[in-house]
């Protein structure tokens, strides 16, 4: 098979172009050119690799199928053992044999085919990428082997598998006929604390285990303290939570004219919605749900403001005026 020359995205996660290509495509997939795969990757029999080399066109830019011993053959320097070095160490190996041919010689490998079927992690991971599975692999052993999630990820991971590969077994997947693949969201905090949890399922040829970066609201002007807020599993949180977790008002904030801003989709506008904090507080009026990325702005009271500073004003003179009273 031909190596597939694609973009990646920093960080190590791939383009919808690979995926899509690996999902709904036949046969093993070409593993994408560049950042995709970790340069520790470690080779093994029938991994094909392409080389790249400006100084040696006897190899440059062709395929090599590692076979089922284990060794490449490649012109100038013959057969030499490839499985069980990562794509680095034969990087290295290649140099060094071929500094006997040319000067000061360059070597780049890239993986052009995957020895197995691989599964994707792609999102706020440790070390996203594609990664072999070899066997039977369970979730949280992938999880492990990837290095886990970053601190800022969500709690919630999901999997998304092919309809070929059969129905993910868990009772809240959902199956989407039109672009043949289910997918389910599961809960970290569900797949840690079990000993034997229902979620840890067998992870499947072709997956893709995607996690997004935790979801936050924020809260704004006249609070004990401006925070961005970390939703976790919750979906929302409310208008007095937020303000709660934020410290609170402040003695000139303007209960009357609280708002939220919200993102209006597919563009870089947002939407003001008015507040009844005081009805709330009161428990006139419903409580209101903020939604990620949802700004809640509580704004200054001039009138406030003013009284506080001239009470703050005769507080700090009232030892002069009583003394100045006593005199006459």
């Amino acid at each position: 098979m031909p190596a597939t020359r694609v973009l990646a995205w920093s960080g190590g996660g791939l383009l919808w172009l690979v995926l899509a290509s690996c999902l709904f495509g036949q046969g093993q997939p070409p593993a994408p050119v560049g950042l995709a795969v970790r340069p520790d990757y470690i080779l093994g029999s029938n991994d094909q690799i392409l080389i790249r080399s400006a100084q040696v066109a006897e190899i440059s830019d062709r395929p090599f199928r590692i076979d089922t011993d284990g060794f490449i053959e490649l012109p100038l320097v013959g057969r030499i053992k490839a499985a069980g070095m990562t794509i680095q160490a034969l990087e290295t190996d290649l140099v060094s044999r071929f500094r006997e041919y040319v000067r000061n010689p360059q070597v780049f490998i890239t993986l052009t085919q995957f020895r197995s079927e691989p599964v994707f992690f792609m999102g706020a991971f440790r070390t996203p990428g594609i990664y072999p599975l070899q066997g039977g692999r369970s979730l949280i052993e992938m999880l492990s082997y990837v290095g886990g999630l970053q601190p800022n990820a969500s709690r919630r991971i999901r999997i998304t598998r092919r309809t070929e590969s059969g129905p993910i077994p868990l009772p809240n997947a959902v199956q989407d006929a039109e672009k043949k693949v289910s997918t389910v969201d599961i809960s970290l905090e569900r797949l840690t604390e079990s000993v034997n949890p229902e979620e840890d399922i067998i992870l499947k040829p072709f997956d893709v285990v995607s996690a997004e970066r935790a979801e936050r609201v924020y809260v704004t002007g006249d609070v004990t303290r401006a925070s961005s807020i970390e939703l976790g599993e919750r979906n929302s949180i409310s208008v007095t939570q937020a303000l709660a977790e934020a410290g609170g008002l402040t003695p000139t904030a303007n209960r009357d004219k609280v708002r939220v801003l919200r993102p209006v989709l597919g563009t870089n506008r947002r939407a003001q919605i008015e507040i009844d904090l005081k009805g709330v507080l009161a428990g006139r009026a419903r409580d209101f749900p903020l939604l990620p990325n949802d700004v809640l702005f509580v704004p200054r009271s001039g009138a406030r403001t003013t009284a506080l500073a001239f009470g703050t004003s005769m507080a700090a003179s009232l030892p002069y005026i009583i003394v100045t009273a006593l005199l006459r």
